[in-house]
């Protein structure tokens, strides 16, 4: 597990090399059963390195953090040894050493660009915000502010989806399946910690999420990971009650580390009516939701 004083990059490869060998079942990968008696779940150590043809000493220095310094080849023995999706095979290489050192990206970017922020006013019908690779809410409308919560009511070092999922009991009751959704979030900002292990504002989010949240210490050291996919979330809102709603993600091209994320229902669907009787009722005067959508 991730001491959370540590940044999460401090061992990132080898911890995700024996949380995914303790998850594999020997038999899934064609080991036939020798007798022994098995003190831990998943491949041995030698089991892994036989089936990626390489030394049990060097599977021990990839684990304990004594080389991170791996060759594609390797990796790719790795990978199909352990049998990994397409997002776990991507951190992998993410968090190995396989290229020389590049300088490090900037911080992700908290300006939303005027005309994306016109662009949100605009969307009238579709709930939509802008986030950062942390999932920061930098900028949103109407629409996102009565679907999820009100935005603006919060501190800006609040306005955190990940955070608000583990931490905020009202935001955390929306969820009609609350650990699916938060386990999405953990692997999803595993997946950036790998990416961008010298994210100081990260690596304090982790850190906060995993000395307050035992749920969320638990999965952060599963170390599963997740790339940009299409989703569908079902909320309970106390308005409009369960509602199923497609989540789109675009990247910005101006803003690298920004992604646009919009919340659409399937045409003449419940959830469509249940949407567009949210939306009009939330641009009523007298609505619960602060009547903006602003950058700090």
């Amino acid at each position: 597990m991730d001491n959370p004083g540590n940044p999460p990059g401090g061992n990132d490869l080898g911890e995700f090399l024996r949380a995914r060998r303790a998850a594999l079942d020997p038999h899934r990968v064609g080991l036939p059963d020798d007798g022994r008696l098995r003190r831990v779940p998943g491949l041995r150590r030698e089991e892994l390195a036989q089936l990626a043809h390489v030394s049990i000493d060097y599977v021990v220095r990839l684990e304990q953090g004594r080389t991170r310094r791996v060759s594609r080849p390797v990796l790719d023995a790795l990978a199909d040894a352990l049998q990994l999706a397409p997002d776990e095979r991507a951190y992998l290489f993410t968090v190995a050493d396989v290229t020389q050192s590049t300088p490090a990206r900037q911080p992700a970017g908290q300006q939303v660009d005027p005309q994306l922020q016109q662009l949100l006013d605009g969307m009238h019908d579709i709930p939509a915000m802008v986030l950062n690779r942390r999932m920061d809410v930098l900028a949103w409308n109407r629409g996102a502010a009565a679907l999820l919560t009100d935005f603006a009511a919060l501190p800006v070092s609040e306005r955190n989806l990940i955070r608000l999922t583990f931490l905020d009991d009202t935001y955390r009751s929306l969820y009609a399946d609350w650990p699916r959704a938060a386990r999405e979030c953990v692997a999803v900002l595993r997946m950036e910690a790998g990416r961008n292990p010298d994210d100081r504002a990260l690596t304090a989010l982790v850190g906060e999420l995993t000395v307050r949240d035992p749920d969320f210490r638990t999965w952060w050291a599963s170390h599963q990971v997740r790339g940009p996919r299409q989703l569908t979330k079902t909320y309970r809102h106390p308005v409009i009650g369960t509602v199923t709603l497609d989540v789109q993600q675009f990247r910005v091209d101006t803003q690298p580390d920004q992604q646009l994320v919009a919340y659409t229902a399937p045409p003449d669907s419940p959830s469509q009516e249940s949407l567009r009787f949210l939306l009009q009722w939330s641009a009523q005067p007298d609505d619960h939701t602060t009547d903006r959508s602003r950058r700090d």
